[in-house]
């Protein structure tokens, strides 16, 4: 999934109630999984001057890129956080493990040909899912509709919570985003 549909996603599940610390344990553990690709994507294409064939055809599948995406994928390193925080009472790090597990579960499903090793440190070895979220040849034109009315739907449950006007207007940039986004990868994948 793209990453603005795990944040309205993760912050539709576990945000509750939808602000402060909650809030942003949601939208935290939504984005951890994520984050390394962006940090490594941005720094490679905007600061090295790395063609985007580069990095996206040869340094995501390269051993150092996907070591580090083991790591930050990891649904064992995930289950223990939520185990630590179940275990200590820290609902902080119960709900960022939970929004960053529920990533893990949605990624693992619809990543076909660019998953991630999410079983480090037990195993490398990658799901290929036969479903992908971006990519037709993957039935990516049935799964993007699905997914971006999920997105609506959980819009749509984050509104009827009481937001603040800044979070509202937050929570519309990331819809549109989605929306956008899942319209790029229809027309070009």
């Amino acid at each position: 999934m793209n990453t603005p549909a795990h944040l309205l996603i993760g912050a539709a599940v576990f945000a509750r109630p939808a602000h402060g610390r909650i809030l942003g344990a949601a939208l935290l553990g939504s984005l951890l999984p994520d984050m390394s690709l962006y940090l490594m994507a941005g720094t490679s294409l905007y600061v090295l001057g790395i063609p985007p064939n580069v990095v996206f055809d040869e340094l995501y599948f390269s051993s150092t890129w996907q070591t580090i995406f083991a790591i930050d994928n990891s649904f064992i390193l995930w289950g223990l956080a939520l185990i630590l925080g179940v275990w200590r009472g820290w609902s902080f790090l119960i709900v960022i493990a939970s929004a960053g597990l529920l990533h893990l579960a949605t990624d693992f499903l619809l990543h076909a040909g660019d998953g991630r090793p999410q079983f480090w440190p037990l195993s490398d070895w990658v799901f290929h899912s036969p479903v992908s979220y971006w990519d037709s040849t993957h039935h990516a034109f049935w799964v993007v509709p699905i997914s971006t009315l999920i997105c609506a739907a959980a819009y749509a449950v984050l509104w009827r919570r009481g937001l603040s006007i800044t979070t509202k207007v937050f929570f519309t940039v990331l819809l549109g985003a989605e929306f956008w986004t899942a319209g790029q990868w229809l027309r070009f994948f």
